[in-house]
């Protein structure tokens, strides 16, 4: 469907990501999608689309799991090897994705676009509000800042960011050692595919719960007025 979308010069906003494999295919979707329009002879210079990798949910849901194996140890010094990865899943699996996106998008491939007017598929950070109230309130809002990438907030973390922000690159910050953090999340008993797969299978199960109410709603003031 993406590629379908982009291929007739849609603009899409590529929603509810959280695994860097599911992100790779939408890179490729979208990749795709240019060069299919190309080569039926439209232009792709307006063609715009972002894939949206959410958050802070990422922390919640592995945060949760480490609490439970903390609880279930009596070894102090495993209790503390576990407590050190908590708040750190999120901005590493991010960090991940946007060492992936400059790959992706530096290669011959996509210059072939870019040289017709392609523009990157630039990745957008949802869920960027803490969850956790002993998180610093602005954690992965200053964490993700960096080139060609677009970043939603909520009205209270933007005036917070206009309050007591800090302005700098700092997504380009550690982009190696990422991947280390995920291992060691890996090495601790934490399956990260799995939890990423629920995070996405539950959030497009409510995203869909969302969309069948609204056209229900729809639907119920349509009958009204007839």
């Amino acid at each position: 469907m993406i590629e379908t979308l982009i291929k007739e010069g849609v603009n899409v906003n590529v929603t509810m990501l959280f695994a860097l494999e599911n992100y790779r295919e939408v890179a490729e979707a979208y990749i795709s999608g240019l060069e299919q329009r190309v080569g039926e002879g439209g232009s792709i210079d307006r063609v715009a689309s972002v894939a949206s990798i959410f958050v802070s949910r990422i922390d919640t849901a592995v945060d949760a799991l480490l609490d439970q194996k903390i609880k279930a140890s009596n070894d102090s010094a495993e209790q503390e090897k576990l407590r050190a990865l908590q708040g750190k899943a999120a901005i590493a699996n991010a960090k991940a994705t946007y060492a992936e996106y400059q790959e992706i998008y530096a290669t011959e491939r996509f210059a072939a676009l870019r040289a017709k007017g392609a523009r990157p598929q630039r990745l957008l950070w949802a869920s960027t509000s803490t969850k956790n109230p002993t998180f610093p309130d602005l954690l992965y809002v200053e964490a993700l800042i960096g080139p060609e990438t677009v970043d939603t907030m909520p009205p209270a973390t933007v005036a917070a960011f206009m309050d007591h922000g800090t302005a700098k690159r700092a997504l380009t910050d550690g982009l190696e050692d990422a991947p280390k953090t995920i291992a060691a999340l890996q090495e601790a008993g934490v399956d990260v595919p799995a939890v990423m797969q629920k995070l996405q299978d539950d959030g497009v199960a409510s995203f869909a719960k969302s969309f069948e109410n609204m056209i229900g709603s729809i639907q119920k003031k349509l009958d009204a007025i007839r």
